[in-house]
């Protein structure tokens, strides 16, 4: 779907020749970044800006797009250590072992952020004389049974609203080498495979429990591995200077055609009650709810045909490239260069501005301030993240890097798109 910035490779590069590296696709960081930014300004329910986020123009939101960029960079990033050369020179583990951990990474890194969440509530509820504060985002039970949940924690048996992303991604990654291995060569039948996988997970509504206190994770492995593949696929394929799905004037005019319905039937009450009307004929007449639904969870049909005709509909635009390359965009490429470090500072953030807003009430000045005040942190963090990386890398003695978001953009390795930060 995503098209690249370079010419084609033989069809056989996916089959074990190694790709030479290309230049980094500038809009693997820029919607990254994007994506980023609406995920913090959305996980600040209530603020003004919403609005303008891809959820009120359709189905999906920021976490399609942020799975499906993850799904791309993996593909970029790891399929060189997986390719048939490589193993055959130093054998399966090295390929393997970046991905693990990485997987391992995230896997900490959640579990410093539902610590600190915990206590960001905690000292929240005490400082403005909330306790409500302890009820929210699932967790009451964490200070009703704390013995339970400190042991299910670790075990992401139990997790705490809007810091429940990560632990989907680290079940993804361990996967992740062998639907590599599957899609260098047999790339149909991996989506095949993925295809099953969701509807199966939706039709019998397969899910990964929680526990002790019940239920399924909000976001279903079984279901998101789909936009996860489909980006991985999109990866493969892109280091190949190849599209996943080639560019067709009849698909890309249908695509829009959808983009604007979904529009209209969100925005326009009659267009609204008519599709729901008739999508409640369809689950009447027995077809499964997860095509019927606009079930986050499980991924529902609804959200992911919008999100995929997003994709294809950008990969086809001209202006996108231009604008992903351009200085304007420098501040999402930062982000989108960073995506870790600025995930887990924007979820601390977010959900410590959250605290504020409960805690003062619903000052209608905090909504406009809070959340381009919290952007701003998100930069500055990224900002300091590259420099950080400049000096490891003795890219730079001891100055730091132009603040300034027009800074010029450095062309480096193609085959680096996406690398796991450091």
């Amino acid at each position: 779907m995503v098209a690249t910035v370079t010419n084609s490779m033989p069809a056989s590069a996916g089959q074990g020749i190694s790709v030479p590296r290309r230049r980094r696709d500038a809009r693997i960081d820029a919607f990254r970044g994007l994506a980023l930014a609406m995920i913090f300004i959305n996980h600040m329910p209530g603020n003004p800006y919403e609005k303008y986020t891809i959820g009120n123009w359709g189905f999906s939101d920021a976490a399609e797009g942020f799975f499906i960029m993850s799904g791309i960079a993996a593909g970029v990033a790891y399929a060189r250590g997986l390719e048939v050369t490589q193993r055959v020179r130093a054998g399966l583990w090295p390929g393997v072992a970046p991905i693990w951990r990485r997987a391992w990474t995230l896997y900490l890194v959640h579990l410093f952020l539902t610590v600190c969440v915990i206590a960001i509530f905690g000292v929240a509820a005490a400082a403005f004389g909330k306790p409500d504060l302890l009820q929210m985002h699932n967790l009451g039970a964490v200070f009703e049974r704390p013995g339970d949940v400190l042991f299910a924690i670790p075990l992401l048996g139990h997790q705490i609203g809007y810091v429940n992303i990560l632990p989907v991604y680290c079940v993804l990654l361990l996967f992740t080498p062998a639907a590599i291995l599957i899609g260098l060569r047999r790339p149909m039948l991996l989506l095949g495979l993925a295809l099953a996988l969701w509807f199966a997970a939706g039709w019998w509504r397969v899910s990964f429990s929680n526990f002790p206190e019940g239920g399924v994770w909000f976001f279903n492995p079984l279901s998101w591995q789909l936009i996860f593949v489909i980006g991985l696929l999109i990866g493969l394929r892109l280091r190949r200077g190849e599209r996943l799905v080639p560019r067709s004037q009849w698909l890309f005019g249908l695509a829009s055609a959808f983009l604007v319905f979904v529009v209209a039937w969100k925005h326009m009450p009659e267009v609204t009650a008519f599709m729901n009307h008739q999508m409640w004929r369809l689950a009447e007449a027995g077809a499964p709810f997860h095509v019927v639904s606009h079930e986050k969870s499980y991924l529902a049909l609804p959200r992911l045909l919008h999100s995929l005709a997003l994709v294809y509909v950008l990969s086809c635009l001209p202006i996108v490239v231009r604008f992903s390359e351009s200085r304007a965009a420098a501040p999402l490429r930062l982000m989108g260069q960073h995506g870790l470090v600025v995930f887990a500072t924007g979820t601390l953030i977010s959900l410590g501005f959250q605290t504020l807003i409960h805690g003062f009430g619903q000052t209608p000045w905090l909504g406009w301030i809070l959340p381009p005040a919290g952007l701003a942190m998100l930069l500055a963090t990224a900002w300091v993240a590259q420099w950080r990386r400049q000096q490891e890398g003795g890219l730079l003695p001891s100055r730091m890097p132009p603040l300034s978001p027009f800074a010029r953009r450095e062309r480096v390795g193609f085959a680096e798109a996406g690398a796991p930060d450091r």
